[in-house]
C-alpha cells in the first residue's frame, strides 16, 4: 500500500477532529482558517475537503464553506441496511476466496484489537475495528464490492464512531469478532452470516439512539 498523500493526511486529521466533535455537525469547515491552523496551503486543504465531501462527512456549498453533514435518521438507516448487506457478501465470499495468506492477516489484526482494547482510546480502538471490517471485504477478492463497502462504511464514519465509543464492550468487539474469524477459518458462510448478525445487527437502531441523543442535548 503506497503512503498517503498531503490531501489525504489531511482529510484524515479533519475525519478525526469531525468525530472527536470539534468539527460538530452543521459546522463550517473554512478552509482558510484549517489550512493556516495546520500549516498547510490552502490547496491541499481544498483537496482533503473534497475527499470528505465524496465520503460523505461534509457537505459542499457554492460560493459558501463546506459544513460538517447532518444525515438524516432516514438516511443513517437505509446507510446502514446497505452496509450490513455488503458485510454479509464479503464475508459469505472470504470463506470461499480467502487466502490462507488473507485468514492468517485477519487473525494478526484480531490479535492487535484484543491485545490493545485496554490500553488505547475510543477513536484508536475504533479505527483498528473498522480496519478490521474492511479488511474482510478486502480478502473476498471482489474490488467491486471492497470499494463499495469502503464507500459505505465513510458515510456512517461519524455514526458509527459515537455508537462504538458509547457502547463500549470488550465482548462485542473481541469476543464477536473472534466469532467471526473462527466462521472464516472454518470457512462456513452460514455460520459466518450468523456471527456477523449478532455483531452488528443492532447497529441501525444503536446508531439512531446516539443521534437522536445528540439532537435532544443540542436542542
Amino acid at each position: 500500500m503506497s503512503d498517503p498523500t498531503l490531501p489525504e493526511k489531511i482529510a484524515n486529521q479533519l475525519r478525526r477532529d469531525i468525530l472527536r466533535g470539534k468539527l460538530p455537525p452543521g459546522a463550517a469547515v473554512k478552509e482558510r482558517d484549517n489550512a493556516a491552523g495546520i500549516g498547510v496551503s490552502r490547496t491541499p486543504m481544498r483537496e482533503a475537503i473534497r475527499i470528505l465531501a465524496k465520503e460523505g462527512l461534509v457537505v459542499l456549498r457554492p460560493a459558501r464553506s463546506p459544513v460538517v453533514a447532518r444525515p438524516s435518521v432516514t438516511e443513517v438507516r437505509d446507510q446502514v441496511a446497505v452496509l450490513l448487506a455488503l458485510e454479509r457478501l464479503s464475508a459469505e465470499l472470504a470463506c470461499t476466496t480467502a487466502t490462507e495468506a488473507d485468514l492468517a492477516r485477519l487473525a494478526r489484526r484480531h490479535a492487535d484489537i484484543e491485545a490493545a482494547y485496554d490500553h488505547v482510546d475510543a477513536l484508536d480502538l475504533f479505527e483498528m475495528d473498522m480496519g478490521f471490517h474492511m479488511m474482510i471485504a478486502e480478502v473476498s477478492h471482489n474490488a467491486a464490492l471492497a470499494e463499495t463497502h469502503r464507500a459505505f462504511l465513510a458515510r456512517l464514519w461519524r455514526a458509527r464512531f459515537l455508537s462504538a465509543r458509547q457502547r463500549r464492550n470488550r465482548e462485542r468487539v473481541v469476543g464477536q469478532h473472534g466469532a467471526i474469524m473462527a466462521a472464516l477459518d472454518a470457512r462456513d458462510p452460514a455460520a459466518v452470516r450468523l456471527a456477523l448478525d449478532a455483531h452488528l445487527g443492532h447497529l441501525a437502531d444503536d446508531i439512531v439512539n446516539v443521534l437522536e441523543q445528540e439532537e435532544a442535548a443540542q436542542t
